[in-house]
């Protein structure tokens, strides 16, 4: 177990080394374009003119920064998902599906049942817990300051929400994976072994709560982020977890497959980024097969199902 752990923490260090150069070199090029396009000013300027014609209404506005943006963000691109989900049209995205011959086409009846679970979870569940980190964010104070956070802040923030994240989602999901909870709370996820997008959020109200929604708010909470920090955080969140179930590995957007064959096998890939999994040995199965050969960024339009195909099977 020691070793594991150092290993664990070796792949970590390289993977923040890794990511903090990368920040670095973007931070160095954004500031570099921002200060020559835009004199440094744009944003800043955008958002006072913005603040201004709300009138300051910070309830207005975290409504529309934490809620309508998020929510616009992950109906949009799971649209465009569900066209190819239940037509199978453009057939070249249903080229990248992940496990063949599955939810072609959707089941209609499984996938309205989703949408409306969906769109219940985000008016009832999550609407009314925005209300209350609303409230806790005005405690902060400058959630809704008139000057935004450098670039450069919010590159520091978004490291942190991720390590939060992943950490809460690790261990709760683990949780509701316990036999005791398993039947009763979870078990209304994993109705999908081939998940889309939708299913992201289709969840028993209790998961939706702890394990879907407060690891994705406690950061900005403990941080006191901005308003646009957090409407960028929500959004990219809800967009990450639908590619994670769209069911397609399609190119140069992250690779979903580590979460698929969490769908696929119920036991293995509890996390989002892999850390945790493999200091816990929860994602052994998954290194062992082809899914892991292709859990990578496509950077070409060649299908890694065509690339990197599952071996025959054995004829009896």
């Amino acid at each position: 177990q020691g070793e594991k752990l150092w290993d664990a923490l070796k792949i970590s260090a390289y993977v923040f080394s890794t990511g903090l150069l990368t920040f670095t070199a973007l931070v160095n090029a954004v500031s570099w374009s921002m200060q020559s396009i835009t004199l440094g000013n744009f944003w800043q300027t955008a958002w006072l003119e913005f603040y201004n014609h709300m009138e300051g209404d910070e309830w207005t506005i975290f409504l529309l920064g934490a809620a309508l943006v998020p929510a616009l963000a992950f109906w949009g691109f799971n649209g465009i998902l569900l066209v190819a989900d239940i037509t199978g049209k453009p057939t070249f995205i249903t080229r990248y599906r992940i496990q063949l011959g599955k939810n072609d086409p959707v089941d209609t009846k499984k996938l309205w049942k989703a949408i409306y679970t969906a769109l219940g979870n985000q008016f009832f569940i999550s609407f009314p817990m925005l209300v209350a980190m609303f409230h806790i964010m005005k405690w902060w104070g400058n959630t809704f300051s008139e000057e935004l956070p450098t670039f450069q802040w919010f590159l520091v923030e978004l490291s942190i929400f991720i390590v939060v994240e992943e950490i809460l989602f690790y261990y709760t999901h683990r949780l509701v994976h316990h036999p005791v909870l398993y039947k009763y709370i979870h078990k209304k996820h994993h109705e999908w072994t081939a998940p889309i997008g939708v299913v992201s959020i289709y969840a028993h109200p209790i998961e939706h709560i702890v394990s879907n929604t407060l690891p994705v708010m406690t950061g900005p909470v403990i941080m006191g982020s901005h308003i646009v920090s957090i409407s960028v955080w929500f959004s990219l969140a809800l967009v990450t977890t639908s590619i994670s179930h769209c069911g397609y590995h399609l190119p140069f957007l992250p690779s979903p497959e580590f979460h698929d064959f969490h769908h696929l096998k119920f036991n293995q890939c509890y996390g989002v980024l892999g850390v945790l999994d493999y200091l816990h040995g929860t994602d052994r199965v998954f290194r062992q097969t082809k899914a892991f050969e292709r859990h990578k960024v496509l950077l070409g339009l060649t299908p890694l199902s065509e690339s990197i195909p599952e071996p025959p099977k054995k004829v009896e």
